[in-house]
Parts: structure tokens; C-alpha cells; sequence
């Protein structure tokens, strides 16, 4: 009952001291706002890559050549990689594999190439990729209109395209059903397109659907040389059995690669959610960089809510008098004036909470996934308006506590 008075006697000397009080609240919810909003932000695009890194499958894994980061003579960093996974090393990989998985090897065959449709074209930044019959199936992606490439495609090495849904709307518009069956030009050859991927809906989409498919040996054909470096990703039915299956992988691409018992691997694996923790550590940046900035405009709130309660308690000086006149005692002056501070700090907090779930909803809903309350950083932002509200108010309430009750009263 004490505290809920203390609580009343606040909420009353806020309102006598409105706009003031309203300049510190925004202050305070800003600093909130900084401190939660961009906390959430950050947690809100993880939880989109984790989407999208588990649409590729936590039971899957990646074989990619070896490639090592050293410091150079001159103080820099040099990468060395090592020789590139063939297309016969590749291919006898995936028949070797035994184990209950689904294998696909694919090749990067250009990064910057530009796609025409009669007086249309693409800007320079889509990437072909070559691909085999299992590919889209292991990236999980969905053909919206038309079809795959059918096993003689593949072994043939046919001039056809699957495209991105942003390649298709670029070329023939909105309708993107037109796009099945139509010739377009890629470095000067034609490739007839048999279809059109569903747009990806993820973090990755900008990437991915800027991407165009072809058979995997059109690819090797057009763009391959004895330097072509393939990759090979696999499948598992289950997690479960990751690391046995990660093992026996090794153990194919080592022979499959003629390295002797000594050598080292020249290849490595790539964990499909290696990836999103990699991208988890460097947000930690990021999260420093919010604490920072929210530290700082809390820093400056609590300052300036410091010089209210001082300026409060000199405009109250004789209401202390009256009260310790009355018999209170100086740990329940010092008690209101905290609250007070509390109070104050609190308010500003629900304020920049609320900010904070409607940034998290807008950018939510602008990357097209699934809000997720921020409860632990709500809980830290009104467990840091806890502290700033006793900062700010312990000095003001120790100077009001230690008023002498006589002098206090004859204040004019």
C-alpha cells in the first residue's frame, strides 16, 4: 500500500510539472527505442535467416575446395586456395557417396551476366549456375510455372533456362506464365526458358531470384575450364546422423582426390547453418553499436532528469517541510523522490517499448516473415529505465531527505 501511495504522489507532481516532464519522457524513450528497436531489428532478420538457412536444411552439408587466409610480407591478407574440385572428381564423388542422402553438383558459371528478350534486357548482375536434377529440390525451391530439366537435358547439355521470378518480371512483365517457351539471348547464344521459379521469400531472395539455371554440362561446355572449380551439396533425410555422414563424405572426396594418409584435406565442408552462426557473430558488432548508441541518449536522459527532480526539490521545499513537520521520517522522502525518478524512467520505457514492437512489426512484415515478441530485450529495456530512474534520483532525494523541516518551512 506504501508503494502504491508513493506511486499516486509521483503520478501527481508529474502532472503539475507536465511539459518538462514530457521533454525528459521523450528523451528517455528514445534511448529505449534506440537500445530495444534496434535489438529487435537485428533479432528479427536472424530469425528471417534462420528461415531461410532451414529451408536449405539443417541436414545438409557443402563440399567446397580449400581456401586459407594468411598475413602477407607487406602486413596485409592473402588467400590461398587450393586446386579446384573437377567436374570428374564431382561427378565420381556422387556416385561413390553411399550413404542415405541425395547429392547435386553445380557450378558458379557467371556472376555478372546480362539476359535478353528482344528489345529487353537484364542488368549485368545475374549469376547462371549450372545444375543437375537435384538441385532445386535440395535448395528447396519451387517452380511456379512450366518445369525442371528432364534427365536427358541434363546428360545432353540443352540451351535451356529455368529463371529467377525478378529475371522473368524484368523481361516479360507481370505475367510471368508467358515466359515458358520464349527464346532469350545469353552471351549470344539463344536458350529456350522451360521455366519459372516462385519468388524465395527470404532473406536471400534478392540474390536468388536475380539467378538463372542451366543444364550442368551446358554449363561446363560454355563456361568450364580444366580451372573450373564445382561444388557438391548433400542431403541428409534427418540431422540426426550428420556427423557420420560428414565423416564418410570426407573420406569418398579424399580418395576421390588421390590425397595419401598424411596430407591434409584440400577441400572443406560447409555446414548449412555454419553459415547463419557466422552471420550471428557479426551482428554482436551491431548489438554493441545499439547498446552504445542507447547508453549514450540514456546517459543524457538521466542528466536531464536529474536536473528535474533538483529543480523539484527546491519548488517543494516547503510541501518537505510540511511533511517532516506532519512526522515523516527521511527515508520516506527519499523514498517519494526515487519513485518519482522511477516513475518518470518507467513511462518513458512503455514509450519506447511500444516504438520498438512497431519497428519490429514494420520491418517484419516488409521482409515477409513471422513477428516474434522481444521479451528479453523488453525486460532489459525497463530493467535499464530501473537503474537510470535510482541514478537520477538518489542524489535529489538524499539533498530533499536532509532539509532542515524548520528552515524548509519558512522557504518562500
Amino acid at each position: 500500500m506504501r508503494v502504491l501511495q508513493d506511486i499516486k504522489v509521483a503520478l501527481s507532481s508529474i502532472r503539475s510539472n507536465l511539459l518538462r516532464t514530457i521533454l525528459t519522457l521523450m528523451i528517455i524513450a528514445f534511448g529505449i527505442f534506440a537500445l530495444v528497436g534496434i535489438l529487435t531489428v537485428i533479432d528479427v532478420m536472424l530469425f528471417k535467416m534462420s528461415d531461410s538457412f532451414s529451408g536449405m536444411g539443417a541436414n545438409s552439408f557443402s563440399i567446397e575446395r580449400k581456401s586459407t587466409s594468411f598475413k602477407s610480407s607487406g602486413g596485409g591478407r592473402t588467400w590461398k586456395v587450393s586446386d579446384p574440385i573437377s567436374y570428374r572428381q564431382a561427378v565420381e564423388f556422387a556416385e561413390r557417396y553411399d550413404a542415405p542422402s541425395e547429392e547435386t553438383v553445380h557450378l558458379r558459371a557467371k556472376r555478372n551476366a546480362v539476359l535478353k528478350y528482344k528489345d529487353k534486357k537484364t542488368n549485368p548482375n545475374i549469376r547462371i549456375t549450372g545444375i543437375d536434377g537435384s538441385y532445386l529440390d535440395i535448395k528447396d525451391r519451387t517452380m511456379q510455372y512450366g518445369r525442371g530439366f528432364s534427365a536427358s537435358e541434363i546428360e545432353y547439355g540443352r540451351n535451356l533456362v529455368i529463371l529467377g521470378s525478378d529475371i522473368a518480371t524484368r523481361l516479360f512483365g507481370k505475367n510471368l506464365e508467358t515466359a515458358v517457351q520464349k527464346e532469350i539471348t545469353l552471351d549470344n547464344k539463344k536458350f529456350r526458358v522451360i521455366g519459372v521459379l516462385a519468388k524465395a521469400g527470404s532473406a536471400l531472395s534478392d540474390q536468388v531470384d536475380k539467378e538463372a539455371y542451366i543444364p550442368l554440362l551446358t554449363a561446363k561446355t560454355n563456361y568450364g575450364s580444366s580451372r573450373t572449380n564445382y561444388k557438391l551439396d548433400i542431403q541428409l533425410p534427418t540431422g540426426t546422423e550428420m556427423d557420420e555422414a560428414v565423416s564418410d563424405a570426407i573420406g569418398v572426396m579424399r580418395s576421390v582426390r588421390g590425397l595419401r594418409t598424411i596430407e591434409e584435406n584440400d577441400f572443406e565442408i560447409e555446414k548449412s547453418d555454419a553459415m547463419l552462426g557466422m552471420i550471428k557473430e557479426n551482428t554482436m558488432s551491431l548489438r554493441f553499436a545499439a547498446i552504445f548508441i542507447g547508453g549514450i541518449t540514456l546517459m543524457g536522459a538521466a542528466i536531464g532528469l536529474m536536473n528535474i527532480m533538483l529543480v523539484s526539490v527546491t519548488e517543494r521545499t516547503r510541501e518537505i517541510g510540511v511533511r517532516k513537520a506532519l512526522g515523516a521520517t527521511k527515508s520516506n522522502i527519499r523514498r517519494q523522490f526515487i519513485t518519482e525518478a522511477i516513475v518518470i524512467c518507467q513511462i518513458g520505457g512503455v514509450l519506447g517499448v511500444i516504438l520498438s514492437i512497431l519497428i519490429g512489426i514494420i520491418i517484419t512484415a516488409a521482409l515477409g516473415g513471422t513477428f516474434v515478441m522481444p521479451w528479453g530485450w523488453i525486460i532489459l529495456g525497463f530493467t535499464v529505465c530501473t537503474i537510470v530512474g535510482l541514478a537520477s534520483g538518489v542524489y535529489p532525494a538524499v539533498k530533499a531527505s536532509n532539509l532542515d523541516p524548520i528552515e524548509s518551512l519558512r522557504f518562500e
